[in-house]
């Protein structure tokens, strides 16, 4: 399936011809990470207007295609980044198709895209097998987080108690009107009617994001299912990519499953309320999730996770995702083209993030990024404001 997609000022999307062409497959964000964890404060926030060192109009000696490749819970922010980014340099274009970070990291590795995108950092195996000549920059461009949806046309809320959601997962409580549920949701008109669970049948990041928070809670969880970007799911029906999973949800009564925050924004699909570490239900919505992030700092190599989040109003399934980048490129337009995204990605795509349901990065964060990302080409500087960049 091919979208042409176009951002309007009602925040939706709408059919038009528009020059970047995203490929949604029913595909999912697969890989796994094993980054580091610093507990610390950054400070969110949106990124503030560039000042671009280059020209307004990026020379790039002619037209430039950069092709671009993988995670899917990121796919409409991208498209309305990539396209308004060649509205803004009508000589550079983008193309990124949403097959999977899983898919993506393969594409990266094999050199077949000028970029990949991937929900989950690449691990350290992942990392050594991209060409030394090459190598590669994990670059955290934007932060969501994971709900879960349900479709109950009589329940506008529901709280969900982490033994609750756990045991709903496990295939242990098997119908909407179980004393748990109904314990946590006095007033709610709980139906008798039959659960049913709704994952991801691909390999996935959103499903590794999603299950290593679920071992983090739960050590049965972690003991009979574990993590990872697929797992063999006790109970419940399999769809493809997020796209494929909000539509089984809304096409099923009596349905819960796991998606990213935007895809049910966009789709008015009603979620619920967590526990999160705290003891605090918490709805998710975009301040709650930078507040998440408010937890963790990234360490140097800018890989990190975020499996159960220390903070009050924290909300509990909250990842960045990540655009992965060569160090080189033996094309020098290319390179300048790729710093030169990257540093919209970071000023004002940033602005655009919420309005789609995705969480702007912290100021701080953006200068990490951006200084990383400056080392791809010698004759680009990346300007964001708030921070300095790295040298050329």
């Amino acid at each position: 399936m091919v979208l042409h997609l176009n951002r309007v000022k009602n925040n939706s999307f709408i059919t038009s011809a528009t020059v970047l062409t995203l490929a949604i497959g029913l595909a999912a964000c697969g890989g796994n990470s094993s980054p580091d964890n610093t507990a610390t404060t950054e400070t969110p926030g949106t990124t503030q207007n560039t000042t671009a060192s280059s020209p307004a109009k990026l020379d790039l000696g002619g037209d430039v295609t950069l092709t671009g490749a993988g995670a899917t819970f990121p796919a409409p922010l991208y498209a309305s980044w990539f396209a308004d980014l060649n509205k803004k340099y009508p000589n550079l274009k983008v193309s990124y198709q949403s097959v999977g970070s899983g898919a993506g990291v393969e594409q990266f590795i094999q050199g077949t895209v000028d970029f990949g995108a991937s929900d989950v950092a690449m691990k350290d195996e992942e990392i050594a097998k991209v060409p030394q000549d090459k190598g590669v920059i994990l670059l955290p461009v934007t932060a969501g987080s994971i709900v879960l949806a349900y479709n109950l046309p009589d329940v506008a809320e529901l709280k969900l108690p982490r033994t609750v959601y756990t045991d709903i997962l496990l295939g242990k409580i098997k119908s909407w009107d179980d004393p748990a549920i109904a314990k946590a949701n006095p007033e709610a008109k709980l139906p008798k009617q039959p659960i049913t669970v709704v994952y991801r049948a691909d390999g996935s990041g959103t499903t590794g994001v999603f299950t290593k928070h679920m071992s983090a809670i739960s050590p049965e969880w972690k003991t009979k299912v574990g993590d990872g970007k697929s797992v063999n799911w006790p109970v419940g029906v399999g769809a493809k990519g997020n796209e494929g999973v909000t539509a089984q949800i809304q096409q099923t009564q009596g349905s819960i499953g796991y998606i990213e925050y935007g895809y049910a924004k966009q789709n008015n699909i009603k979620f619920a309320a967590l526990e999160n570490k705290a003891g605090k239900f918490i709805v998710d919505n975009e301040e709650a999730a930078s507040k998440t992030l408010a937890a963790v700092v990234l360490p140097a190599n800018l890989r990190a996770f975020i499996a159960d989040p220390e903070g009050a109003d924290s909300y509990p399934i909250v990842s960045y995702t990540w655009i992965l980048a060569y160090k080189k490129y033996p094309d020098a337009a290319k390179a300048k083209a790729v710093e030169a995204a990257i540093e919209y990605a970071l000023t004002e795509g940033q602005k655009i993030a919420p309005e789609l349901g995705y969480v702007p990065l912290p100021p701080n964060v953006a200068a990490k990024v951006a200084a990383a990302a400056d080392q791809i080409s010698p004759d680009y500087k990346i300007a964001v404001s708030g921070g300095t960049s790295g040298s050329n």
